[in-house]
């Protein structure tokens, strides 16, 4: 199983997702949440297709992967990889472009410039669902014996 789990670690450390949580007596790797990479960051190889790009270049993407390991009857060990999407859902319109922080003007004589900036409530991650081609991706590159 070192091997393997060497070689899961590996992989995901290329995709640039950061190991939340290692067990191998779980026999379980869970990553962080990492935001998916958009059109202009051909680099990140963890937003998979043209329209995973396009969709994490247009809306908040984030994706987290956990990666079971279990030996089977026959000596063989099992890998399962799930990668789980989910969506941004802002309550309500945000002033975090350059031109959209507004300064308090209800004090003149108030000389705090202190830039107002944010949203009127916390965001909420919906979730969209399991990632196919980044699963698939990662567990061809899993199976590589020669990465």
């Amino acid at each position: 199983m070192d091997p393997t789990w060497e070689r899961a670690v590996s992989v995901l450390h290329r995709h640039h997702f950061l190991i939340a949580r290692e067990s191998k007596l779980e026999g379980v790797i869970e990553t962080e949440y990492r935001a998916g990479s958009g059109l202009l960051e051909p680099w990140h190889p963890d937003s998979v297709g043209l329209d995973n790009r396009l969709e994490s270049t247009l809306q908040s993407i984030r994706r987290k992967v956990v990666i079971s390991f279990s030996q089977s009857g026959m000596d063989q060990l099992l890998v399962a990889v799930q990668v789980h999407k989910e969506v941004e859902d802002v309550p309500g319109p945000t002033a975090t472009y350059a031109a959209g922080a507004t300064f308090s003007e209800s004090n003149v004589l108030d000389r705090d410039l202190d830039q107002v900036l944010g949203q009127s409530a916390p965001s909420r991650w919906l979730p969209r669902g399991r990632d196919p081609l980044l699963e698939a991706q990662l567990i061809a590159q899993i199976q590589d014996t020669g990465t």
